[in-house]
This record gives structure tokens, sequence and C-alpha cells, in this order.
């Protein structure tokens, strides 16, 4: 399931260095963004490192869930996306159809449904499969020494600026309004019919995956449970499903919105190029008020950048008690484009498609919005055509 390989073989009990650095950096993080910024800015650190150890741990990825679907038709993977978004729902939609949570104003993440979220999302599919991940996998593993992944990282943040270059362009092209099944349905009709769906993919996956195997593949994580496993891993893909259902509502909760990623990597690309000299606040997907406020602004006030640097630190956290942290620096060639070419895929279909698998595709569906089922099944097809592109790269299928 992860994108990073909990097979590898264990070295040690547990990465000494590491685990000190990352636990000092979790630390002095938290402290220093609670001083500057605010508390509420401290804990969303701190959920994004929580993140980032529930993905490591519960080995809880959704490219190779995929990735194993579509060319081996072992859907545990999706089965376990289906409960998360089945639990997340059923937390969301009560909240967001009342517009506020403990008396802070809430809100989903709604957005347009057109061309550029179709032909976004198939390229970020596309780049799911060279890069070996999507986006919080990317961050996680920069934490855990995925040394190739610093490459797609890379890359995804100068995929996600260049894309805010040509959206005049693809504003013009035709989409329908943002759409809220929430507010067109109602939140209990809304939320049976997401059941339903959620509860025909899983069945499907049964279906394929009993016609061609014969039986279900026994999910990782099932075996007997104690207080070491649990500390360094591997958790029962289920337990990862519901934890991530109760984190993003924890965002929710302490952010107004749902959990996003990507918009941080776009911001990212934009600091640097203001900072080479390039005008980047003429552009007109900088115009906007909140756009120039957060390239005005230090980079510790925007909730989605503290966040993934949360979860890069939660990964690496979590590889160092699992005593597999192993950065490996020579590279073959294949690799090293495949995540180049698989990075900018991702940055620039993400940035196109308003969001990843999280923020697209997670957050999309638990916010009730209609662009998230279209995004789905252009990126489903993205991954169709990556899991065939793999081999070209020297990636395995």
């Amino acid at each position: 399931m992860s994108d990073v390989a909990h097979l590898t073989p264990r070295r040690a009990d547990f990465n000494p260095k590491p685990l000190g650095v990352s636990a000092i950096l979790i630390i002095t993080g938290a402290w220093y963004l609670a001083q500057t910024v605010n508390a509420r800015q401290a804990a969303l650190y701190l959920v994004g490192v929580l993140l980032g150890i529930v993905f490591y741990h519960a080995a809880f990825g959704f490219t190779s869930a995929w990735r194993v679907f579509i060319a081996d038709g072992r859907g545990a993977g999706l089965r376990a996306e289906m409960v998360m978004l089945a639990v997340a729902v059923a937390l969301f939609f009560p909240v967001l159809a009342a517009g506020s949570l403990f008396g802070v104003p809430v809100k989903g993440r709604v957005v347009p449904v057109g061309i550029p979220v179709a032909i976004g999302a198939f390229m970020f599919g596309v780049g799911m499969q060279l890069a070996d991940g999507c986006a919080i996998g990317t961050l996680y593993t920069v934490g855990g020494g995925g040394t190739r992944k610093i490459v797609t990282l890379a890359a995804f943040i100068a995929g996600a600026f260049l894309e805010t270059a040509h959206m005049a362009f693809w504003a013009a092209l035709p989409g329908l309004k943002a759409f809220s099944l929430i507010k067109g349905l109602g939140v209990w009709l809304a939320l049976a019919a997401n059941w339903l769906v959620f509860a025909a993919i899983a069945a499907l996956t049964i279906y394929i995956e009993r016609r061609r195997h014969g039986q279900l593949v026994e999910p990782h994580g099932s075996t007997a449970r104690n207080a070491s496993t649990w500390l360094r891993g591997p958790w029962p893909l289920m337990a990862g499903a519901v934890a991530l259902a109760v984190l993003n509502f924890v965002v929710l909760a302490l952010s107004g919105q749902p959990l996003v990623l990507t918009s941080a990597f776009a911001l990212w690309g934009g600091k640097m190029a203001a900072a080479l000299g390039v005008d980047v606040g003429s552009w007109s997907s900088w115009a906007s008020k909140d756009q120039a406020a957060a390239l005005a602004a230090p980079v510790s006030h925007d909730v989605n950048t503290v966040i993934d640097v949360g979860i890069v630190l939660g990964g690496m956290l979590a590889t160092a008690l699992a005593g597999r942290y192993s950065p490996v620096w020579r590279l073959p060639a294949r690799l090293l484009v495949a995540a180049v070419v698989g990075g900018m895929l991702l940055g620039y279909g993400a940035k196109l498609a308003y969001g990843c698998t999280i923020a697209a595709y997670f957050s999309g569906i638990v916010s009730g919005s209609l662009h998230a089922w279209l995004w789905l099944v252009a990126a489903f097809l993205g991954n169709v055509l990556g899991t065939r592109l793999r081999p070209l790269f020297g990636l395995e299928v």
C-alpha cells in the first residue's frame, strides 16, 4: 500500500539520529509557531506530523492501491479508501450543512466542474504512477529518507508554479458552476447517496478480486497487535483509514476547511520565483487579495505549508521508529527522469484540477463537491495509462 516500501529489511530496532532530529524539529517547530503565529497553527503542524505517521505506519498509499487494483485486481487498498470516505462524510456533511463547528465557521472545498478538472486529474493520475506517489506520499517519503522523492518534490513545486502562469487560459475553457451535493440533495440524502456509491465500489473490488484470484487477499497488519507494533508499525489498514478520516475532521475544526496540500507547492514556487526577481505579483493568478497576501506573508502563516512540513517530519519520525531510515543516494537515470516527469505532471495537474488525492479526491468528496467524482474517474484513467508506462522508466508494476 505505501509509497515507502515496508518490506525493506529492518537494520535496527530504531534509527536514533533521525529519530532525535525529527523529535527536536517537531517540538521546536510547534513552540515556534505557537509563539510567532498562534496555538492553532502549532496544532495544525502537529496534525501534519500525525498524518505522516499514520500514512507510513498504516502503509496507506493511494498510488500503490490503485496500481495493484489496475494491474492485479487486488482491492484491499481501494476498500480501505471507501471506509475512510464513509467515516469522513458522516463527520463532515452534518457540520458543513450547519456551517460552523464549536462556534468556528467552516466551509467545504466545493469548486467548479469543467474541462480543466478532467485534464488536470488525468495528468495527475499519470504522474502518480511515474513519480511512484502522490502529494502526501511524496511528502512523508521525503521525510522517511526517500531521496528520489526529493527530486519529485522539486518537480512537483515547479509544475504547480508553472500552471499559475497559464491559469487565465484554463479558466476560459467551458465548465459548470460549483455544485454541492449537501446543498443540492440535503445532508441525509447526500449521505445515503455517497454511502451507496462507496459500498458499490467496494463490492465491485470484491467481485473482481474473487473472480481473478478465487479469494480476497488478507490485508497487511491483520496479525496480533502489541504495544511495540503500535509504536513502530505496521498498523492495520482499516485503522489507518479511520484515523485519516478523523484527522481530516480535526483540520476542519482547527482551520475551518478540510485538508489541502498542494496549494502550498504553488506558493513555494511563487515565493522562490519572486526572490529571483520574477514579478509574479502581476500575474492574474496571484492578483486576488488572498493570493497576494499569501505571497507577501511568511510561509509559517500558511496553514497548508505547516501541515506539509509536519507530514515530512512525521514520516521521518515513523521511519526512524521502524528502523528503516536508510537513504539511497545513487539512483538510476531512468528513475530520476521518471521522478522529474512524474513530478511535473503531478504539480501541473493538481493545480489545474483544484487539488490532488487529498484536496480534490478526499477533501472534495467529504465536502460534497461534484467535481471530486469527475476528478476520481479522470485520475483513475490516468493511473491506467501511468501503470502501463512504468516499465519504460524501469519501474515495477
